[in-house]
């Protein structure tokens, strides 16, 4: 029983780990309305409604690709001034596919069953 509660507290830690940084990504760049909408999205994983689940995939999804157009952006301002980018490279592209992958965290048995997703089917 303790273990099956451990593996379903872990689930949710990509999922909100990815949200997390995607609201300091927000906070940087002065967005107050996406960090609040971050802030929220964590509050709605208490939800347990299908509609939840898809939510938060539709935005994890869309985070990874704001992490990709953010770091084409930045390659290309390193890459005109002659600066290295290498290492932001391997890095951002690292939390984009994190967070693409913490949208899958909701195609598991456990969420599934937590959120009602195998009676979406």
């Amino acid at each position: 029983m303790m273990k099956a509660t451990l593996i379903k507290v872990a689930l949710y830690v990509p999922v909100v780990l990815s949200l997390v940084v995607l609201g300091a990504h927000f906070m940087r760049y002065g967005d107050t309305i996406l960090v609040a909408t971050a802030v929220v999205l964590i509050a709605l994983l208490f939800v347990r409604q299908p509609w939840v689940a898809r939510l938060v995939q539709i935005v994890l999804v869309l985070g990874a690709l704001e992490w990709l157009r953010t770091l084409y952006g930045l390659v290309q301002m390193r890459a005109a001034l002659g600066e290295p980018y290498g290492r932001m490279l391997i890095i951002l592209g690292s939390v984009a596919v994190i967070t693409a992958c913490a949208a899958l965290v909701f195609q598991t048995k456990a969420l599934k069953g937590i959120y009602g997703l195998d009676e979406e089917e």
